[in-house]
């Protein structure tokens, strides 16, 4: 996948797994909403030089996967 990062004695990657539910699982994310979020993440990834590897919007809760690109 990305770069290994390097310690002195450790080689190890950073992946971190988030999850956005919505408040009693109400079925917002639809339609615009649902293109809106994966924008918007997608956006903030590039910014930040974050690679997506991994991403699901459903009705009810947005699962991303990402890696740092350093």
């Amino acid at each position: 996948m990305g770069a290994n990062r390097k310690g002195s004695h450790t080689v190890f990657e950073l992946t971190v797994h988030l999850v956005f539910s919505t408040k009693y699982r109400y079925h917002v994310l639809k339609g615009e909403v649902q293109v809106r979020c994966r924008d918007i993440i997608g956006q903030v990834c590039d910014m930040m030089d974050i690679q997506i590897i991994k991403g699901v919007v459903t009705f009810i809760y947005m699962s991303v996967t990402l890696q740092s690109c350093q």
